[in-house]
């Protein structure tokens, strides 16, 4: 599952920290598209109501298989402290 993990992070499927609205799938489908997360759900959804019973299947699959975004922590800013040098 790693394998399928990786392939997916290397093509730009990720499900990002934000705009999450449930577990992030059409958010990161949006991103991988060019598309805001919005019009990307309203596809989606209308995709799944094209497909019988797929709803079912497709998101949670998505969830399980497109691994979280992994960006880095924000920098750590330090500033010097008064009267060092």
């Amino acid at each position: 599952m790693n394998d399928i993990r990786d392939s997916f992070r290397q093509q730009g499927l990720v499900r990002p920290k934000d705009r999450r609205v449930l577990g992030g799938v059409c958010a990161g489908l949006g991103r991988r598209f060019g598309i805001d997360p919005w019009p990307a759900r309203l596809l989606f959804v209308l995709l799944l109501l094209v497909i019988p019973g797929s709803q079912l299947l497709v998101y949670p699959i998505l969830w399980i298989l497109m691994p979280n975004e992994s960006g880095a922590a924000a920098p750590v800013v330090t500033t010097g402290q008064p009267g060092t040098a």
